[in-house]
């Protein structure tokens, strides 16, 4: 649509407000952020639009609408299908050949691994292929338990996190400042930065592979501001 509004503000809920009224989100709900930080910058994604408004250009307002619409009214149902993915972590998922793949893999992905094992007292599963390998149901729960304590803006940046990267220890350790959200795209993109490397970039392997690095980049940023 047309941009409507000249001034964006920010008032002491941390709502924002276009010319003193209050941004609603789809449901209909008050856009209320719970920091100053996210507040100001989701008002910055307003105050950035041109003559008309791009809601891909405002990626921090799309994750805050899906905090307060789909997320907060249920958490824990939410969150489910998110820790289910510490059954099929990318990251015990190994190569069994070329020796220079296998080795990348261990450098990027054992360090992240060894911090989850210490960090939340569990044990691992690490197999070569594809073939589904069981983790301990102990470190399913445990893990499970970990991102279910976080709250509904936390999780709202966690699904992207964890869908895009297909790695739930990545996303943890990255809200937990163990790695930086740049490296923690690569790692999670490994072997298909691997294969680009060695055998040329494919274009719309490239484009698609932008738009998840920008979406996972977003999600990193708002964690970063609660």
């Amino acid at each position: 649509m047309k941009r409507f509004y000249k001034e964006v503000t920010v008032d002491a809920q941390r709502a924002i407000l276009l010319d003193g009224r209050p941004v609603k989100t789809p449901a209909r709900a008050a856009l209320a952020l719970p920091t100053s930080a996210l507040a100001e910058a989701v008002a910055a994604e307003w105050r950035a639009q041109g003559e008309e408004i791009d809601p891909r250009s405002m990626p921090l307002t799309g994750l805050s609408n899906a905090a307060i619409d789909r997320v907060m009214h249920d958490p824990a149902a939410f969150a489910r299908p998110l820790a289910a993915y510490a059954e099929t972590d990318l990251l015990c998922y190994r190569a069994d050949a070329p020796a220079e793949l296998i080795a990348g893999q261990a450098a990027a992905w054992d360090p992240l691994l060894e911090w989850a094992r210490k960090r939340f007292d569990v044990h691992f599963t690490v197999t070569s292929g594809i073939i589904h390998a069981p983790q301990p149901a102990a470190t399913i729960a445990r893990l499970g338990e970990a991102l279910l304590a976080r709250d509904a803006f936390a999780l709202a940046a966690m699904s992207p996190l964890i869908t895009i990267g297909g790695s739930l220890v990545t996303a943890l350790a990255l809200a937990e400042g163990e790695i930086d959200a740049a490296p923690a795209f690569d790692v999670t993109h490994l072997d298909e930065l691997w294969q680009a490397e060695r055998w040329g970039e494919d274009a719309l392997a490239l484009e698609v592979r932008t738009a998840r690095r920008g979406d996972f980049l977003a999600a990193a940023q708002l964690l970063s501001l609660l």
